[in-house]
């Protein structure tokens, strides 16, 4: 952890980062009509996520950084459900659905491990 000298060290932080971007690109695609509705969702759950992992972080209080973080995988498993309900409303291809739910999956694991080892 003596490698850690900024909260863009952490790596659950950088693939945060790294999802938000497949959001970014994903929504590219979404219909028109969708900015205002699935869209602006999938993009501020995303955006949430990584901002506040870094929020918590600047806290520098464990028990406030525990909560920030678990608002992070809240987010997280917001934007899961926005990604599912554009694969079902046929929104986004199958490949692409594959993909975002493989970095959230990965996230959702990394953020688990990070609130139980900052917890103990």
């Amino acid at each position: 952890m003596s490698d850690i000298k900024t909260y863009k060290d952490l790596l659950v932080w950088q693939k945060g980062i790294e999802i938000v971007k497949e959001i970014y690109i994903l929504c590219n695609d979404l219909p028109k009509d969708e900015v205002y509705g699935l869209q602006s969702q999938m993009k501020r759950s995303s955006i949430s996520i990584p901002s506040n992992i870094a929020e918590g972080y600047g806290r520098n209080y464990t028990k406030s950084y525990v909560q920030f973080l678990i608002i992070a995988r809240g987010s997280l498993l917001e934007l899961e459900t926005q990604v599912i309900i554009s694969k079902e409303l046929a929104l986004i291809t199958q490949d692409k659905y594959d993909n975002i739910i493989n970095l959230i999956t990965e996230e959702n694991k990394m953020l688990n491990a990070f609130i139980k080892s900052i917890s103990e």
